[in-house]
């Protein structure tokens, strides 16, 4: 071993790497000569077995030929990296939008279709739309809505629990008070969204299902105030006229509490879908406990205000006719396909 053959080892290694056009071959001359068992490896083997005074002579040569190739290595790597981007980029830049594309087979999820729907009914009214987080406190999902501390609600066989203060939201109510801690009256705002419930599956009940809450808060608002904002969404929903029904209901975070039906879309005499009554339950709705309203900042002395909420899992087959909840969460081509 001696110093000139390190230079012309030096000179050979330079020009093998600048040959190096891609990503293979870069890493088999890693392998040849950067490696544990590589060129340059050996040739720190072979230094162990000469003398102190040639390795004195050679050793400084031999490590500055190791870090001058490990440069040159690292730099072409990066200089191909930069070159695989660039190339992309200028892919992407002369993307042809003419091309053809595949013939695709799909449609929006009757969820999507109504969901817009809504929205644009509400919006037209000068509703916001507004969202939250599915994983909730109890405070937001009970507490906050007047909901008793018996109450069934809070059993396990009714909720799901994430631990002793965190639960999977079982309805969207819980936006309504997050958006009075956060804005001013007047305030008129939807929140549709998922909510899960301990539930067994059938064809009518799932543990996961569509919900769509509404609020309104104002000075003198009242239920009149309610129903026709019920009544015009309705009639645009199902664009007919459409009457409702109003009993006594109770939930804890209305008062009075109301139950909203709505006369049968589908027939004037009586149906299955009305079960012969000519009337649908579609959902509850009343003006807002004073409670819920101090929970969420707002003086119930100068302030009052609306609150309803409905399955949209419900409405959805109501308006498309379906007759199995179990086939919106499924893959079936031939259900999806009619949308």
């Amino acid at each position: 071993m001696n110093l000139n053959n390190i230079d012309t080892l030096k000179n050979d290694l330079e020009q093998k790497i600048n040959d190096v056009s891609n990503e293979t071959d870069l890493e088999s001359f890693r392998l040849q000569h950067l490696s544990r068992q590589g060129s340059i490896a050996q040739l720190f083997e072979q230094l162990k077995a000469i003398d102190a005074e040639q390795k004195r002579l050679v050793g400084p040569s031999l490590n500055e030929l190791k870090k001058e190739i490990q440069r040159l290595f690292d730099e072409k790597k990066e200089k191909l990296f930069q070159d695989l981007i660039h190339a992309q980029q200028e892919k992407q830049k002369h993307f042809d939008v003419t091309i053809s594309k595949t013939t695709l087979h799909g449609s929006l999820h009757p969820y999507t279709l109504i969901t817009k729907q809504i929205q644009d009914i509400f919006i037209s009214m000068g509703f916001k739309v507004a969202d939250g987080p599915e994983l909730e406190t109890e405070f937001f999902n009970f507490t906050a809505l007047n909901v008793p501390q018996n109450h069934p609600a809070r059993e396990d066989s009714d909720t799901f629990w994430i631990d002793p203060t965190h639960l999977l939201r079982t309805q969207t109510s819980t936006v309504q008070i997050r958006t009075m801690q956060t804005q001013t009256p007047p305030i008129a705002i939807i929140a549709p969204g998922r909510t899960m419930r301990n539930e067994a599956t059938d064809a009518s009940h799932d543990f996961m299902f569509m919900q769509f809450e509404g609020m309104y808060i104002a000075k003198n608002v009242s239920v009149s105030n309610l129903l026709a904002t019920l009544k015009i969404f309705l009639t645009k929903l199902f664009e007919q006229e459409i009457k409702i029904r109003v009993r006594p209901g109770y939930f804890p975070f209305v008062e009075p509490g109301l139950e909203i039906d709505a006369s049968c879309p589908f027939c004037t005499t009586g149906c299955s879908t009305c079960k012969r009554t000519g009337w649908i339950e579609l959902m509850g709705a009343g003006l807002i406990h004073p409670n819920v309203l101090r929970h969420g900042g707002i003086d119930p002395e100068k302030y009052s205000g609306f609150a309803f909420g409905f399955g949209l899992t419900r409405l959805t087959m109501l308006k498309y006719k379906i007759s199995d909840i179990r086939l919106l969460h499924s893959s079936n081509l031939q259900f999806l396909k009619q949308f």
